[in-house]
């Protein structure tokens, strides 16, 4: 179970901390859930540029 919650987890830390995303305003429930969407997009995006850099040596920290 830890495994599958350490993935899962992961792009939730992106966006909360990373992209500075703790609390929402009501804007109405479609752009809330699209704003969503493209945050977790991008937080998957990152999170693909890490294992890709580390699986070529290269410090994804630069």
């Amino acid at each position: 179970k830890a495994k599958v919650r350490a993935k899962v987890e992961h792009p939730f830390h992106v966006v909360k901390n990373l992209f500075h995303y703790r609390k929402t305003r009501y804007r109405g429930l479609t752009k809330n859930t699209a704003q969503l969407f493209s945050l977790f997009g991008f937080a998957n995006l990152l999170l693909s540029k890490r294992h890709l850099m580390r699986a070529h040596g290269i410090n994804p920290s630069c």
